[in-house]
């Protein structure tokens, strides 16, 4: 059987029962220091409650090391990923693709096989993922949700960190979003995006409301926070991998200075836990229990209910940040559907 070991303020370590060069400890250690800050280590195994696909990409093992890279490493590796998870997502999802510029802005139009589609009337707009600094997620977004929406979807490349910080991704959204406005009501266009994409989705929808501008259908915040200025406490405690992969100590963590530039973190744009988001359409809130940013999405979600919003919330069980890019899990197949679902009902209306 296999065991994570996770001590949540120095490492994360995966490896199975045996192997002579990593072999887990099988007890559960607990401390808290005079400062309230845990010293842990657990031995949690690999959960019965997802889907046996879910339970192998969890017990794949990953080194704890820190594997530091270049912003153009990153770049060419996220590319090359996205390229190749995007061919995936197409052979389970069929579209058509086309690079256009809408408002000075390049885009991936992506476009639903039907010969007459369901919804010519409707648009969503998609913000990739990527940390800001690179595209995680432009085809692996985009892809199903215009497949089952039967829907265009515009997956925005808007300009990245650190050559082009806060406001400059907003500005381009907001950019589409106006050329947008001029074939389509506002009622009938969605925005959403996964993780640095949903942090920017409720960014965008905060600015749009200090424009004066009609505010979109529905949002789709999918594993994002609303809050630069503080951490929550799931990043203490899951890489991206979840309870896998490099892990700092929280202390050591500092503010995206890459994406935040000199802005106040606590901008009500930059951070929109602080901002009036009173009258905002209904949003669809999605996260997993490892995910690092389940803290900052379950906040935020509870910014938007304090505020009157419509706010729904989905968790799912186990998986780490953003796995539905996995298109081969189940519990992908099972996320797009709710996102689809939820565009579905609430463009338009």
């Amino acid at each position: 059987m296999l065991f994570c070991l996770v001590s949540f303020t120095l490492a994360v370590a995966c490896a199975v029962k045996g192997n002579a060069q990593q072999t887990p400890r099988q007890t559960d250690t607990s401390s808290i220091d005079e400062h309230g800050t845990a010293h842990i280590t657990r031995v949690v195994p690999v959960p019965k409650t997802i889907s046996p696909e879910a339970q192998i990409r969890l017990s794949k093992p990953v080194s704890d090391a820190a594997a530091p890279q270049t912003l153009a490493e990153r770049r060419s590796g996220t590319d090359a990923w996205q390229t190749r998870a995007g061919n995936l997502s197409r052979a389970a999802y069929p579209v058509k693709i086309e690079q256009q510029t809408i408002g000075g802005v390049p885009t991936r139009v992506v476009d639903p096989v039907d010969e007459t589609p369901l919804h010519p009337d409707r648009v969503l707009i998609n913000l990739h993922g990527g940390g800001f600094n690179s595209d995680s997620g432009s085809f692996t977004e985009s892809i199903p949700i215009a497949n089952l929406t039967h829907t265009r979807v515009i997956a925005v490349l808007y300009r990245l960190a650190p050559e082009h910080p806060f406001p400059s991704a907003v500005d381009d959204v907001v950019a589409v979003y106006r050329e947008q406005l001029k074939s389509h009501k506002p009622g009938n266009i969605g925005i959403y995006g996964t993780s640095a994409g949903a942090i920017l989705t409720a960014e965008v929808a905060v600015r749009l409301k200090q424009l004066g501008l009609p505010l979109p259908g529905a949002l789709g915040v999918f594993s994002g926070m609303g809050d630069f200025s503080q951490l929550g406490d799931s990043i203490a405690m899951y890489a991206l991998n979840g309870l896998s992969g490099h892990l700092d100590p929280p202390g050591s963590k500092s503010p995206d200075l890459s994406y935040i530039g000199k802005t106040d973190p606590k901008d009500p744009v930059l951070s929109p836990l602080y901002a009036d988001v009173h009258g905002f359409p209904p949003t669809l809130f999605m996260t997993s229990g490892r995910d690092l940013l389940l803290s900052g999405t379950t906040v935020l979600h509870r910014a938007f209910l304090r505020q009157g919003v419509d706010a729904r919330l989905v968790v799912f069980e186990a998986l780490p940040h953003a796995f539905w890019n996995d298109v081969s899990l189940p519990e992908s197949k099972e996320a797009y559907g709710y996102m689809a679902d939820f565009f579905s009902q609430n463009l338009g209306r």
